[in-house]
């Protein structure tokens, strides 16, 4: 397998990998800080790179940022899940999601691509994750909840059950969400409450 960025969010990635087996031989990075991260050795991204034949995971944090390498690479992405993570064989995860360690995905559940399930998140039965999102760690989303494609939902945060998010929305570390957020909303507190819209 191979990974696209060099950030700290490379090295939970790694981690995921470890937990399974499953063996990272490079690291591209368009701008490499290091050359090595975890003894994995980076080397800069350059177009002509033709190796699709491992599978790719993009090792970048940021959500638009994940979608723009995303667009460089158009074939053969892999899923990452830590052993420790609980995934109801009823739900169905995207190509390059990454689960991490004590996670729960539960029954009927769908998740995008190159979503992060992050440390001891909780997503309940039926919910629906569009491609990108951002579940931080101890989030917990409860049962029926639609998130959109890009939104990150901080540390913390809990989203009652029903409730959808929009497109590209920032959900506040311990921020409880009892109502319908719109795309491209900010929101924080108990209860959420927008702050602002980003365009």
């Amino acid at each position: 397998m191979i990974l696209f960025g060099a950030s700290g969010h490379c090295k939970s990635v790694i981690d995921i990998a470890e937990s399974i087996g499953e063996k990272i031989s490079i690291i591209y990075d368009d701008n490499p800080k290091v050359e090595a991260v975890c003894h994995i050795p980076v080397q800069k991204f350059k177009s002509e790179i033709s190796d699709f034949k491992k599978p790719w995971v993009i090792s970048i944090g940021n959500n638009r940022n994940r979608r723009e390498v995303r667009n460089k690479l158009t074939q053969n992405f892999g899923l990452l899940i830590h052993r420790t993570a609980s995934v109801s064989s009823w739900s169905s995860v995207g190509d390059g999601t990454v689960v991490m360690a004590k996670a729960v995905v539960n029954a009927c559940t769908t998740i995008g691509e190159h979503c992060i399930i992050n440390s001891g998140a909780v997503i309940e039965h039926d919910c629906t994750l569009g491609d990108f999102v951002h579940i931080s760690p101890n989030a917990s989303l409860a049962g029926g909840v639609a998130v959109g494609e890009g939104t990150h939902i901080g540390i913390g945060a809990c989203v009652l059950p029903e409730v959808k998010i929009g497109k590209w929305a920032t959900i506040g570390a311990g921020s409880i969400i009892i109502k319908d957020v719109p795309d491209g909303a900010v929101v924080v507190g108990n209860p959420g409450r927008v702050i602002k819209i980003n365009k």
